[in-house]
């Protein structure tokens, strides 16, 4: 994992545009990062050359992580900025939970201004609720269920709830956008119910 995070890093440090990560990169990021603390804690009383090279590693590997985590951050926040599309594609799970929910919160307040601007007063409810002072319909989230074929850490839904986390065959009720993507990156599968 740490030759994959060394690549992860240095992608994402020398290019520009919003390099691609793997759908459960973080689910095993944190794995890694889990097993060598608890090496680390057990070498420590041992101090010796194994000691001090899984010591390097551990501050490497922080210091990578929290470099890649921040730029990512930046670049998602540019593209959000700009008004471009974000490259659902290049996001790992969840990246894409943080996305919706701020996501959610721009359009909410793209629509509060443009009512703002138009003489109409739009309310903003609780629970990623939106109407307008003139009675429009609240947004509906669709939902459908799905069975996990990989874990899937807690995401937030585009209802803006949180669900998970998941095993693998666990089998819930997600919101529709939630599900096209978890889906598309081959972590769950849709079940019919009839």
């Amino acid at each position: 994992m740490y030759d994959e995070l060394y690549d992860a890093w240095r992608l994402e440090i020398d290019n520009h545009e919003l390099s691609s990560l793997p759908a459960d990169f973080y689910i095993r990021l944190v794995g890694y990062m889990r097993h060598i603390k608890d090496e680390n804690m057990q070498l420590d009383k041992a101090k010796g050359v194994r000691a001090n090279l899984l010591a390097k590693e551990m501050a490497n590997a922080m210091q990578m992580t929290q470099d890649l985590v921040s730029t990512r951050c930046r670049k998602i926040a540019k593209i959000m900025v700009t008004g471009h599309e974000i490259p659902f594609e290049n996001l790992a799970v969840e990246e894409q939970a943080m996305y919706r929910g701020v996501g959610s919160f721009g359009d909410a307040f793209k629509r509060f201004k443009e009512g703002v601007l138009g003489g109409q007063l739009v309310k903003i409810h609780v629970g990623s609720l939106i109407e307008s002072a003139t009675d429009e319909a609240p947004m509906i989230h669709k939902r459908v269920t799905l069975r996990f074929l990989k874990p899937v850490p807690s995401i937030i839904g585009g209802d803006m709830k949180s669900y998970g986390p998941f095993l693998v065959e666990d089998v819930a009720s997600v919101p529709s956008e939630n599900a096209r993507i978890l889906i598309k990156q081959g972590l769950a599968k849709a079940v019919e119910i009839q």
